[in-house]
């Protein structure tokens, strides 16, 4: 396969299993991508992350170029030399991270400028900068420099979030250079169907123009600007008919987004890969998916269970471990409570989109989504 290709391997309803292609290697969908922040999953080694048979690792942007800087990255090699991590890798483009920081956000058609949550430091960042500092990061794909609105927001205020973003992904797309890093397009556009249609229309529109031209066209697209605070009833309103809007021949990744049903959900609308920092965050809070839906290790009933955290689970944690282990290390803050529950909380997504894959290979994945959709699982949204 040549590189970034993608190869459409089967299809169930809407919900679709993808290989695609990258200088590290092959990734297959659906998937879920472990977030590691500052080149690092919190608590989990590169070795690990191999033993999960984790497939695609998502750094930030806006942490790296603060600290330790794009061009140390650079000096090391790339960030997969940096952290020594071969597989395919994605870096965001740290704008969900600058507009959480409104306090400090200045923003104009050309650019934003901030400050840094490190030292104070005023940063400028335009569309040109950004990529400049995500090709020196040398990623697999890179993500285009957009708008996220929050919610609730006025529709005036999205509107002009959707044509800042569609601007910034003209000029991404051009002063992207680098031939082994890929770039996605960002839909954005809120709750409002039109809005996410027309931004699709428009990213559509500036590939061709890009094509025409003799540039580059997306390798992918994500879907921002869900899972900002709206129900996720509201966000499967429109879920479906966006990612369907977009192009068969790439992934559809929606970004930031981790909760188990969720995910299930979006792959039966359409949707091939997912990130999230829920799973390892909650394991630092003491919480683990399970087939019964989510443990609190902290509860009192856990003292004296010497069972595994979940029966059904092969990870090495449920492999070696008891609940009341584990419970012990919670409660006196020991740093391998949350270490163990990283590996479990990261296996028990990996597993369950390898098995969402398995499902639409075989032309079950309403069986399977229906089985989980009745499973003590599925409470917990």
């Amino acid at each position: 396969m040549a590189l970034f290709e993608c190869t459409h391997d089967a299809q169930d309803g809407h919900a679709r299993a993808l290989t695609y292609t990258t200088a590290h290697g092959t990734f297959q969908t659906p998937m879920f991508m472990p977030v590691g922040t500052s080149a690092t999953v919190k608590g989990v080694t590169v070795q690990q992350l191999r033993s999960l048979q984790s497939q695609v690792v998502l750094a930030n942007t806006y942490h790296l170029s603060l600290r330790p800087g794009a061009e140390l990255v650079a000096e090391a090699g790339g960030v997969h030399k940096f952290m020594n991590y071969d597989g395919p890798m994605l870096t965001d483009s740290g704008g969900f991270q600058v507009f959480s920081l409104a306090d400090t956000l200045k923003l104009d058609d050309d650019g934003l400028t901030f400050r840094s949550i490190y030292d104070g430091a005023k940063v400028r960042w335009t569309p040109e900068e950004n990529m400049r500092i995500q090709q020196l990061l040398g990623a697999d794909i890179a993500m285009q420099l957009d708008q996220c609105a929050p919610y609730p927001a006025e529709r005036e205020f999205v509107e002009r979030a959707v044509e800042l973003s569609a601007n910034w992904a003209r000029r991404c797309l051009a002063a992207h250079n680098r031939p082994d890093q890929t770039l996605f397009g960002i839909v954005q556009g809120g709750m409002h169907l039109d809005l996410r249609l027309r931004s699709i229309n428009q990213l559509l529109e500036i590939e061709e123009e890009s094509v025409a031209a003799g540039g580059r066209r997306f390798g992918g697209f994500g879907i921002g600007g869900y899972s900002v605070g709206e129900s996720h009833e509201i966000m499967f309103e429109t879920l479906g008919e966006v990612a369907r809007a977009l192009p068969e021949d790439r992934p559809r990744y929606l970004m930031g987004v981790g909760n188990p049903t969720t995910l299930v959900r979006a792959v039966r609308e359409g949707v091939d890969m997912f990130d999230c920092v829920l799973p390892t965050r909650t394991a630092r809070m003491g919480t683990a998916f399970s087939s019964q839906g989510r443990m609190n290790l902290r509860n009192a009933k856990y003292t004296h269970d010497f069972t595994p955290l979940d029966p059904e689970c092969t990870c090495p944690t449920c492999q070696n471990h008891t609940r009341a282990y584990i419970r012990h290390l919670v409660k006196q803050n020991e740093m391998l409570g949350g270490i163990l529950l990283s590996i479990h909380n990261l296996h028990y997504l990996l597993d369950l989109m390898r098995r969402a894959r398995e499902a639409v290979l075989a032309g079950t994945y309403e069986e399977f989504y229906e089985s989980w959709m009745n499973s003590p699982a599925a409470k917990d949204y």
